[in-house]
Protein backbone atom coordinates (compact mmCIF):
# COMPACT_ATOMS: atom_id res chain seq x y z
CA UNK A 1 0.00 0.00 0.00
CA UNK A 2 1.19 3.48 -0.95
CA UNK A 3 1.95 5.78 1.31
CA UNK A 4 1.68 9.19 -0.46
CA UNK A 5 -1.01 10.72 -2.53
CA UNK A 6 0.16 12.78 -5.85
CA UNK A 7 -2.44 16.00 -6.61
CA UNK A 8 -2.69 16.26 -10.46
CA UNK A 9 -6.31 17.78 -10.35
CA UNK A 10 -7.04 20.32 -7.86
CA UNK A 11 -10.44 21.54 -7.38
CA UNK A 12 -10.98 24.95 -8.74
CA UNK A 13 -13.79 26.46 -6.42
CA UNK A 14 -16.45 28.75 -8.27
CA UNK A 15 -15.92 32.57 -7.98
CA UNK A 16 -17.95 35.31 -9.69
CA UNK A 17 -15.01 38.07 -8.82
CA UNK A 18 -12.15 36.98 -11.19
CA UNK A 19 -10.19 34.82 -8.70
CA UNK A 20 -8.56 31.46 -9.64
CA UNK A 21 -8.65 29.10 -6.33
CA UNK A 22 -6.99 25.51 -6.79
CA UNK A 23 -7.26 24.02 -3.71
CA UNK A 24 -5.28 20.59 -3.58
CA UNK A 25 -5.66 19.72 -0.75
CA UNK A 26 -8.55 20.64 2.03
CA UNK A 27 -12.78 19.63 2.34
CA UNK A 28 -12.68 18.89 -1.35
CA UNK A 29 -10.21 16.10 -0.91
CA UNK A 30 -11.45 14.62 2.48
CA UNK A 31 -8.81 16.47 4.54
CA UNK A 32 -10.68 18.84 7.07
CA UNK A 33 -7.69 19.14 9.14
CA UNK A 34 -5.74 21.66 6.44
CA UNK A 35 -6.37 23.22 3.03
CA UNK A 36 -3.79 23.99 0.77
CA UNK A 37 -4.81 25.97 -2.06
CA UNK A 38 -3.17 27.84 -5.26
CA UNK A 39 -4.62 30.97 -5.90
CA UNK A 40 -4.23 34.24 -8.15
CA UNK A 41 -5.82 37.50 -7.39
CA UNK A 42 -6.59 40.04 -9.90
CA UNK A 43 -5.67 43.59 -10.12
CA UNK A 44 -8.63 45.88 -7.79
CA UNK A 45 -10.08 42.37 -6.16
CA UNK A 46 -10.99 42.64 -2.32
CA UNK A 47 -13.01 40.32 -0.72
CA UNK A 48 -15.47 41.35 2.46
CA UNK A 49 -14.60 41.24 6.30
CA UNK A 50 -14.64 38.70 7.56
CA UNK A 51 -13.12 36.53 11.07
CA UNK A 52 -12.17 33.19 10.38
CA UNK A 53 -12.02 30.17 13.02
CA UNK A 54 -9.04 29.39 11.67
CA UNK A 55 -5.56 30.21 11.00
CA UNK A 56 -4.17 31.05 7.65
CA UNK A 57 -0.85 31.45 6.05
CA UNK A 58 -0.19 33.18 2.73
CA UNK A 59 3.13 32.82 0.77
CA UNK A 60 3.35 35.41 -1.93
CA UNK A 61 4.55 34.19 -5.04
CA UNK A 62 4.68 37.44 -7.14
CA UNK A 63 2.90 40.23 -7.06
CA UNK A 64 1.76 41.95 -4.33
CA UNK A 65 -1.51 41.08 -1.76
CA UNK A 66 -3.01 43.87 0.99
CA UNK A 67 -4.19 42.40 4.33
CA UNK A 68 -5.97 44.91 6.48
CA UNK A 69 -5.62 42.99 9.81
CA UNK A 70 -7.55 44.28 12.62
CA UNK A 71 -7.79 47.58 11.28
CA UNK A 72 -3.83 47.22 10.63
CA UNK A 73 -2.73 47.28 6.44
CA UNK A 74 -0.22 45.20 5.65
CA UNK A 75 1.36 44.47 2.21
CA UNK A 76 3.24 41.83 1.13
CA UNK A 77 5.61 41.58 -1.91
CA UNK A 78 6.73 37.88 -3.71
CA UNK A 79 9.18 35.88 -1.23
CA UNK A 80 6.91 37.37 2.01
CA UNK A 81 4.49 35.37 4.20
CA UNK A 82 2.40 35.81 6.61
CA UNK A 83 0.11 34.02 9.48
CA UNK A 84 -3.35 34.92 10.53
CA UNK A 85 -4.13 33.96 13.87
CA UNK A 86 -7.84 32.50 13.63
CA UNK A 87 -10.63 35.09 15.06
CA UNK A 88 -8.48 37.69 13.99
CA UNK A 89 -10.96 40.40 11.74
CA UNK A 90 -9.21 40.38 7.99
CA UNK A 91 -9.96 41.52 4.77
CA UNK A 92 -8.10 40.20 1.86
CA UNK A 93 -7.43 42.50 -1.42
CA UNK A 94 -5.27 43.14 -4.33
CA UNK A 95 -5.60 46.99 -4.92
CA UNK A 96 -2.44 47.18 -7.38
CA UNK A 97 -2.20 46.57 -11.26
CA UNK A 98 -0.99 43.75 -11.59
CA UNK A 99 -1.82 40.31 -10.46
CA UNK A 100 -1.15 38.49 -7.13
CA UNK A 101 -0.01 34.78 -7.11
CA UNK A 102 -0.04 32.96 -3.44
CA UNK A 103 -0.06 29.88 -1.66
CA UNK A 104 -3.15 29.91 1.26
CA UNK A 105 -3.03 27.34 3.94
CA UNK A 106 -5.55 26.74 6.41
CA UNK A 107 -5.67 25.36 9.66
CA UNK A 108 -8.41 23.98 9.94
CA UNK A 109 -8.84 23.33 6.35
CA UNK A 110 -10.71 26.86 4.80
CA UNK A 111 -15.32 25.99 4.92
CA UNK A 112 -17.12 28.83 4.27
CA UNK A 113 -19.28 27.30 7.44
CA UNK A 114 -16.22 28.63 9.10
CA UNK A 115 -15.07 31.84 7.52
CA UNK A 116 -17.63 34.04 9.12
CA UNK A 117 -17.52 36.66 5.85
CA UNK A 118 -19.36 40.50 6.59
CA UNK A 119 -21.84 42.03 4.41
CA UNK A 120 -19.65 44.75 3.31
Amino acid sequence: MKKYKIQKLPFVVPTTDGKLIEEHWGNSTNHSGISIAHMIAPPDWSEPHQSPQFDEFTIIISGKKQFEIDGEIIVLEKGQSILVEKGARVRYSNPFSESCEYIAICLPAFSIDLVNREED
